[in-house]
């Protein structure tokens, strides 16, 4: 008896010892395994599974529970915050209309737990995406969030293009306070939009557009973001648009980075060039940036009418200053505060109205393009056009210009443009030096050939050089009409040498 019982309990422990040597030989040796390659978890799984073999023969069977074998698939399905818009059905392929499919999966991104950090009234998303998959997505009509008050979203990754049918007006991307009436229909926007409430001032903060090409199909607009706080839209490619390709209204500090745009996909030297219109950027508010980004095409490169915008590293080439192009237009009379640095205007310049605090600098200015400095009211107050580049074609074009056609600038205080080295154009300044020598007793310098205000000279500094015996009294006599004159007490043989400048203080 006690033989057999030895046995059994030998058979026992050969059939665990068999198990658990095919459980670590499929686990070194599994088929989606590298060989001599171990998990932590999965080994200490496999011991439990053989430990509970053990045990069965001596205990009743216990089921596993369900809370331990589901618990990690259902966290698993709740951190996933990505949502691909081919799961809901749409076309990568870009053959059928899949507007409601990527709304749909916008819709589901946008009702995920809210934590703090964003502005009051605004919902944190967390950082939910909406992945277009690489694929290439026709929409018949603008992608909107379904209501406001979110925050912290990110759609990336495809391709959009506008139908046929797309509302001339629109835009493929719109971030605006109207989405939930315009998301109702046939997309489940009516009862999300329901849920979410906004008690902010603003629309949206901190959505990211990024890594999209947009095919507007001459049918209105790229991207619109209205009232919104700190979006960015990062390397992206803006074509065939007829409005704008960006348009920023309201809000703050809207970014646009490493991306390009233009209405025709061209590398310069179109034929149908006079034909551009339409406006790649336009800022109709404060504190956004432009950076690295290339404008290849438009009727206007950057429209600004915002306040302490800066556009940084741009290379316009869109339509060209000769064909009626502009490269930036700053339209905002009296209260410019903008800064352009370290860009390139390719053939189309910069115009400004009644500039009030502006700042141009190392920028490069090709092809006879030039800087047009607007009289609305007769304001140009706080500018500064310093330590830039122009080279042109020796047309006799002048690097900064003065339209007076509406009325004369009349208020003009602290404008220095000065430090700038020009080839092939006439350099113009605020600051200018000349000099004259001969024999007599007067001396007159003209400058109006440099400065760029006319009948405008605040403060002149001179020398006089004599080589006569007798040394004359000297005084500055006029300094009308951008002449300066010096007058001496005798006939001289002299050089005068002249220093003047158009600054004016407050």
């Amino acid at each position: 008896m006690e033989e057999a019982k030895m046995a059994r309990k030998a058979l026992i422990w050969s059939m665990v010892m068999g198990l658990a040597l095919s459980f670590i030989a499929n686990h070194v040796y599994g088929e989606h395994s590298l060989v001599g390659q171990f998990s932590g978890s999965h080994y200490h799984d496999q011991i439990r599974k053989m430990q509970a073999f053990k045990d069965s023969f001596t205990q009743p069977s216990i089921a596993p529970s369900p809370s331990y074998t589901q618990q990690p698939q259902q966290q698993a399905a709740f951190s996933a915050r990505v949502y691909h818009v081919t799961s809901y059905g749409a076309d990568p392929t870009g053959r059928r209309d899949s507007t409601e499919a990527v709304l749909r999966a916008i819709s589901d991104a946008v009702q995920g737990s809210s934590e703090g950090l964003l502005m009051e009234g605004i919902k944190n998303l967390g950082g939910a995406q909406v992945n277009l998959d690489g694929g290439n997505y026709l929409i018949s009509r603008p992608l909107r969030l379904p209501a406001t008050g979110l925050g912290n979203l990110m759609i990336h990754g495809g391709t959009l293009r506008a139908s046929d049918d797309f509302a001339t007006d629109g835009y493929l991307i719109d971030l605006s306070a109207s989405s939930t009436s315009n998301n109702n229909e046939g997309n489940g926007g009516s009862s999300v939009g329901a849920q979410l409430s906004s008690s902010s001032s603003y629309n949206y903060e901190y959505i990211t557009l990024k890594d999209l090409m947009l095919d507007s199909n001459y049918k209105g607009g790229g991207i619109a973001v209205r009232n919104s706080l700190r979006t960015s839209i990062d390397n992206c490619y803006i074509a065939h648009f007829t409005s704008n390709g960006i348009l920023v209204q309201g809000g703050h500090e809207t970014y646009i980075r490493n991306s390009f745009l233009g209405q025709h996909i061209t590398a310069g030297g179109d034929h149908g060039e006079k034909m551009f219109s339409g406006t790649a950027i336009s800022l109709m508010g404060n504190d956004n940036a432009v950076t690295d980004v290339v404008i290849f095409s438009a009727a206007i490169g950057i429209l600004v009418s915002g306040q302490a915008n800066i556009i940084s590293g741009v290379h316009c080439y869109n339509k060209a200053t000769g064909f009626g192009g502009t490269g930036i237009y700053l339209q905002l009379p009296g209260l410019t505060q903008t800064r352009i640095v370290n860009s390139y205007l390719d053939y189309t310049g910069i115009v400004a109205e009644d500039p009030v605090q502006l700042h141009i600098s190392n920028t490069f200015f090709l092809g006879d393009a030039y800087i047009v400095l607007k009289s609305i009211n007769g304001v140009a107050n706080g500018i500064n056009i310093v330590d830039n580049m122009f080279c042109g074609s020796d047309k006799g074009v002048d690097t900064v210009q003065l339209d007076q056609s509406k009325r004369p600038f009349k208020d003009i205080k602290q404008v220095v443009i000065d430090r700038n080295n020009v080839k092939g154009m006439n350099i113009k300044a605020t600051v200018a030096r000349g000099s004259v020598n001969g024999v007599g007793n007067s001396w007159v310098v003209d400058f109006n050939r440099v400065l760029v205000f006319p009948n405008l000279i605040s403060h002149v500094q001179y020398s006089l050089s004599s080589t006569s015996s007798q040394f004359p009294n000297h005084a500055l006599r006029n300094v009308s009409n951008n002449r300066v004159q010096i007058q001496t007490s005798l006939n001289v043989s002299a050089s005068v040498f002249v220093t003047v400048d158009q600054w004016v203080a407050n």
